[in-house]
C-alpha cells in the first residue's frame, strides 16, 4: 500500500471474530438450539457474561465492516433474527441488513436475505479474491467449519477473540486438532466487567522451538 492511498483503493483484510470458552470451543455460544451437531448440549453458555462492556467491543467491530463473509449455519442463524430488528440506531443490525454477504455452503440451493449471495467454486480461491477488493473489513463471525478453512490456508488477516470465563471440556474449537502450528502476535487486550477477556493477534509466522532444559556439562 502506497502512503497516502485512498482507503476505498486498499484492499480488504479478513478479521475473524469468535466467542471462545477457556479451552477453545467455540460452538454455540448464543442459545441451547444454535448448534446441536455432535450432540452437543451446552448451548447458550456465553447468555450470563454480556454487558454494555461486551456489547460496545461488538458494535465497534461491526462498525468496521464493509462486507461478511459467513459459514452456512451462521447465515441461516443471522438471517433468522437480525431481518428482524429494524431499529436504525442498532449498529449491528445496520451492517448485516444492508452490507453484502457471501456465504460459504455446497449445500444451501440459494439465500433470500437481501445483500446475500452464494459463494461459488472453491471457497479458499473465492475468498483470495474477495479480500483483492476495496473496502476495510471482510468480517467472519462464527462459522466454525469456514473459520477451519480460512485458517488453514492463511486466510485471516487478524484474529479477535472473546475469552470466557467457562470451560465445557466438549464442542467444536476454533483451533482444530491437525491445523499447521503457528504463531500469533497479541495486539490488544482488555477485560469486560463481567469477566470477558476481549484479545486480538495477528498472525505472526511459523511456530519457533526451544528447551529450559540445562545442557548437560552444567
Amino acid at each position: 500500500m502506497r502512503p497516502g492511498t485512498p482507503t476505498w483503493e486498499i484492499d480488504m483484510r479478513l478479521t475473524l471474530h469468535t466467542f471462545l470458552t477457556l479451552d477453545g470451543v467455540m460452538q454455540a455460544p448464543g442459545g441451547p438450539d444454535e448448534d446441536r451437531s455432535s450432540g452437543f448440549e451446552h448451548g447458550g453458555w456465553s447468555f450470563d457474561h454480556g454487558d454494555e462492556d461486551f456489547g460496545a467491543a461488538i458494535d465497534g467491530w461491526f462498525a468496521q465492516a464493509d462486507a461478511f463473509l459467513l459459514g452456512r449455519r451462521t447465515y441461516e442463524i443471522f438471517a433468522g433474527h437480525w431481518p428482524r430488528v429494524t431499529e436504525p440506531d442498532n449498529p449491528v443490525a445496520r451492517a448485516l441488513n444492508t452490507l453484502p454477504k457471501h456465504v460459504a455452503s455446497t449445500t444451501l440451493a440459494g439465500v433470500d436475505w437481501p445483500g446475500a449471495r452464494l459463494l461459488a467454486g472453491d471457497v479458499p480461491a473465492a475468498v483470495t479474491e474477495l479480500k483483492r477488493q476495496p473496502g476495510r473489513e471482510l468480517q467472519v463471525h462464527g462459522s466454525g467449519r469456514l473459520a477451519h478453512t480460512l485458517i488453514e490456508h492463511d486466510l485471516v488477516d487478524e484474529y479477535r477473540l472473546m475469552i470466557f470465563p467457562v470451560h465445557l471440556g466438549t464442542g467444536l474449537k476454533l483451533f482444530a486438532d491437525g491445523l499447521a502450528p503457528a504463531k500469533l502476535r497479541l495486539t490488544g487486550t482488555s477485560t469486560t466487567s463481567a469477566g470477558v477477556i476481549i484479545a486480538t493477534y495477528v498472525p505472526a509466522g511459523p511456530v519457533t522451538y526451544g528447551s529450559y532444559a540445562l545442557d548437560d556439562d552444567q
